[in-house]
């Protein structure tokens, strides 16, 4: 998977290969799915959510240009898969997710797989979690019509935040850094995502 579909694609950090290479993607897809774990595509986990494709993965991650002292904010924590990435690249991971059954199901497998950095929460995560900020980084794993400022606003100076935004049928990476009061951004590749639904995402 890492060598033919994500390196292969010009994902070229060393660690952000490497945790794909040590993360095992298959404990977090659904049992008749796991034949098909390692194909590039995302995968259905019920609750109409999907485990986003390994190369989606992996180009977001390596936007955030992790380091291993940074705490990051995950939004749209699925299956647990994009998390457990996270942690193994990071101090600590924030993760929150609207859909209980979801949560649970990753906190579940995140235990068993023993990664300890990794808090999880049921809540509107187009609002963030405002008791740990702020964040070094934050990624979005759903569509946004928009990035969401209170995501922004959770920022620290120097943090990056990755989100897809645009219409519902087609989203653009959108990768925002925090410089000050000021936020630089900057659209990346074309992507579509289920979408991110919250006050400050689409109606539910």
């Amino acid at each position: 998977m890492v060598e033919s579909q994500i390196a292969a694609r010009h994902v070229r950090d060393e660690r952000v290969l490497d945790a794909l290479r040590a993360v095992p993607r298959h404990a977090f897809v659904p049992e008749p799915y796991r034949p098909h774990a390692y194909e590039d595509h995302p995968i259905d986990i019920g609750h109409g959510q999907t485990i986003s494709q390994p190369y989606m993965v992996a180009v977001m991650t390596q936007l955030l240009a992790l380091r291993p002292t940074d705490r990051v904010l995950e939004i749209g924590t699925g299956s647990g898969y994009q998390a457990a990435v996270l942690a193994s690249l990071a101090r600590h991971v924030t993760s929150v997710e609207r859909i209980a059954p979801l949560a649970e199901r990753a906190r579940a497998t995140l235990d068993a797989l023993e990664y300890t950095n990794v808090d999880i929460y049921t809540a509107d995560g187009t609002l963030g979690w405002t008791a740990g900020a702020p964040y070094d980084a934050i990624v979005v794993t759903a569509g946004a019509p928009a990035v969401p400022e209170s995501l922004r606003e959770q920022l620290a100076d120097g943090g990056r935040l990755v989100c897809p935004a645009g219409p519902r049928e087609l989203q653009y990476l959108v990768r925002v850094v925090r410089e000050g009061d000021r936020f630089r951004e900057d659209e990346g590749i074309k992507c579509v995502f289920v979408p991110l639904i919250g006050a400050e995402g689409w109606p539910g």
